[in-house]
């Protein structure tokens, strides 16, 4: 027979959980900031086109035809967002395999930037289907088959989620204060982290996998069987780029919940993470080359496309590459920030090129995306700043975590 007085306690303690919740979702800070008065109706605006999305069908708002059925929300939000959102498997690589404890102090705050952007991709992806009651289809193999790289590809998404969702877990146990719930999820994460480090290098190559069935219809300079392999690759300097910039931007605004150790370690991290990035930028333009050469495709290159993909090449891979070999020598901040910038915008005009800018690139008439597609991206972008933002104002990211914690 149950005690009474632990149900008391038990009904107490479960109140105030709540209580505590719904004290956490009420704002902070100002409301007239620039960025909330330039979001918020970027936001409201995204969400009314949302609804006439899913009310008229997705030809009501977007350009995409029968014959460009994948526009802006496929090679923007879902291919080039899941590309940054890298920095997480390989910076939980780094930590908890190779033990570079130096950059600890940012493992959270990027498992946490990986995981709102593989949710929110996921969401996007659901914008982009025609029919968006059938996105169970892929995962369970109906009408594609467990064979099919789209059902690799679902399976990976929705499991690398989980995986970092358990990463992620302990700081939400510890900002409930649940002891007991962060000692068991703590001691889930190494396996979490192998599970979805494992998942990441499989899915980051998939996505490329989807475009080889479609050789013919996406220009040779940006087309090859390696795809996958280049996909992959990009990944990781794509991701700690976005690590550089994301982190450069939350050291300024959420500058009082770092302690000062950890201020004067970011200039460490920075310029490691640029030594990285540019050696694996070295293997993707060698690679790149490779590919190039072997493909036999030098009478391309005197043809807009062909000097658009020497833009792309020199002037996002290659000279983002030698400043971040510049700023690693003379440990120059502003330099590594200036080359993640630079690859980060690189990343986007290489996913765009595989994904739209060359895809039917000889159709006659070529796909723009509508200004309705373009601002339910920006919606979908500001609500998971908004999202990121009120968890680091409330959770153990950035600072240290509760004594207790450190006790267990």
């Amino acid at each position: 027979m149950s005690n009474p007085a632990y149900v008391v306690a038990k009904e107490n303690d479960n109140r105030s959980i709540w209580r505590f919740i719904f004290n956490e979702l009420k704002p902070k800070g100002k409301w007239l900031t620039p960025f909330n008065i330039i979001s918020i109706p970027i936001i409201l605006l995204g969400l009314a086109l949302i609804v006439i999305r899913f009310w008229k069908g997705i030809g009501s708002i977007t350009n995409l035809t029968q014959e460009i059925p994948w526009g802006l929300w496929i090679g923007f939000d879902v291919v080039t967002g899941v590309a940054f959102a890298g920095g997480a498997y390989v910076l939980t690589f780094m930590v908890y395999i190779l033990n570079l404890k130096k950059y600890h102090s940012i493992v959270r705050i990027t498992v946490l930037n990986g995981f709102l952007a593989y949710v929110f991709y996921a969401g996007a992806l659901l914008l982009d289907l025609g029919r968006p009651w059938n996105v169970v289809n892929p995962i369970i193999g109906n009408n594609f088959g467990t064979s099919s790289v789209l059902f690799l590809v679902a399976w990976h998404f929705m499991l690398y989620m989980i995986a970092e969702l358990i990463e992620f877990s302990p700081t939400i146990a510890e900002w409930l204060g649940a002891r007991r719930a962060r000692k068991i999820l703590s001691g889930m994460t190494i396996g979490a982290v192998i599970f979805g480090i494992t998942l990441s290098t499989l899915h980051q190559s998939g996505l490329g996998a989807l475009y080889l069935m479609a050789k013919d219809k996406i220009h040779p300079l940006w087309y090859s069987e390696f795809i996958p392999v280049l996909f992959l690759v990009s990944s990781i300097f794509a991701g700690l780029s976005m690590v550089i910039f994301e982190g450069s931007i939350s050291h300024k605004v959420f500058f009082s919940k770092i302690s000062e150790k950890n201020h004067k370690a970011q200039k460490g991290i920075l310029t490691g993470l640029s030594k990285i990035c540019a050696g694996a930028m070295f293997a993707y333009f060698f690679l790149q080359l490779l590919v190039f050469i072997h493909g036999k495709h030098w009478d391309l290159l005197n043809s807009p496309m062909g000097y658009w993909f020497l833009v792309e090449m020199f002037g996002f891979v290659l000279l983002p590459m030698l400043l971040f070999v510049y700023s690693y020598r003379k440990s120059n901040i502003l330099m590594v920030r200036v080359a993640a910038i630079l690859t980060m915008l690189g990343i986007i005009i290489n996913r765009l090129n595989v994904t739209v800018i060359g895809f039917r690139w000889d159709a006659p008439v070529h796909y723009f995306p509508s200004w309705m597609e373009i601002v339910v991206t920006l919606a979908v972008i500001f609500t998971e700043i908004w999202i990121f933002r009120w968890i680091i104002n409330r959770m153990p990211v950035l600072n240290d975590p509760p004594s207790w914690a450190k006790e267990d």
